[in-house]
């Protein structure tokens, strides 16, 4: 066995930094919408969102302590507890509003919103950190919140409570962002990933208490998965992060309105309408619009080469 993971390892470590990030952060959006789906289709057999989220962070849990187990849980040894912590109660508030709003809303409306999180980051860094806010990333702003205005048609079609829960939840997912990304300086993408889920399943527990009722057989098969898709997810995008600089990755994660459609679409019978496309396009152009000015934001700043 050994053998194999070292044979697996060399592979991997000779594919070049760029496109292992490309690689990884494309896997990771498909298992995003893959546990998205199993999300709804559990929601839809009478589970409590807010049970799924626990079962998520508890079975994400369970599949991490045999990876940290290998390392003796070095992983786990970290120089920023109380940045893992603040991570853990701002996320805990976008995962129960995100997973309720999942199991209300179509998978292709659900990626199209949840591009708003970068937007919403840059906000955060303007406020938090007081980055200047120039003419590029104000009209980016503008483009990507007309997006959203976009799908949700507000005084056109009456405003439904996912979409609300969604853009909430990016709120507060931009900022675990921002704590994501300061943390895989320091640390590797398990440590970042096992610290979520050891503050979420209590977190998650809470709510899910007053809403308990034992899950069957065959929805605990699928929160089972939902905890792997979800545990997977995360490690490959927080190490696709660490592999590659964010503007060259973020764009990808466009396809996860295309996996959205496509999920939607074969297992419940979902067909966005043209909006969703539309306004999901424009925020995603915005977000990535966002990302390239902050690359060449960092380039200008960064001491010219020898």
């Amino acid at each position: 066995m050994n053998a194999i993971l070292q044979a697996v390892s060399s592979r991997y470590l000779a594919v070049p930094p760029g496109l292992r990030g490309v690689g990884l952060m494309l896997f990771s959006v498909f298992t995003f919408a893959c546990m998205h789906a199993t999300i709804q289709l559990v929601a839809r057999e009478g589970l409590h969102p807010f049970e799924i989220a626990f079962f998520r962070n508890f079975f994400g849990l369970v599949f991490l302590v045999p990876v940290l187990a290998r390392n003796r849980f070095r992983d786990l040894r970290t120089s920023r507890p109380g940045l893992h912590a603040a991570r853990g109660f701002i996320q805990v508030g976008a995962m129960l509003s995100f997973f309720y709003a999942v199991s209300i809303t179509p998978l292709a409306t659900t990626a199209a919103l949840s591009f708003t999180a970068p937007l919403f980051g840059v906000i955060g860094a303007a406020v938090v950190f007081r980055e200047r806010l120039g003419r590029d990333r104000l009209i980016a702003l503008a483009v990507g919140f007309a997006g959203a205005l976009v799908i949700i048609q507000p005084g056109f079609i009456p405003i439904e409570l996912g979409a609300i829960l969604i853009v909430g939840s990016t709120v507060f997912w931009a900022a675990a962002m921002m704590c994501i990304k300061v943390l895989t300086r320091t640390d590797s993408a398990s440590a970042i990933a096992a610290y979520m889920v050891i503050y979420l399943t209590p977190l998650t527990g809470i709510a899910a208490f007053f809403v308990w009722q034992w899950p069957t057989p065959e929805q605990f098969l699928l929160l089972l998965l939902i905890g792997a898709f979800g545990t997977l997810a995360h490690i490959t995008f927080n190490q696709a992060m660490k592999e590659a600089d964010a503007s060259a990755i973020l764009p990808l994660d466009f396809t996860k309105l295309i996996w959205g459609a496509v999920l939607g679409y074969l297992l419940f019978g979902q067909v966005p309408g043209i909006w969703v496309f539309a306004g999901g396009t424009m925020i995603f152009v915005a977000a990535s619009w966002v990302a390239r000015s902050e690359a060449m934001a960092r380039k200008a700043k960064a001491p010219p080469k020898p």
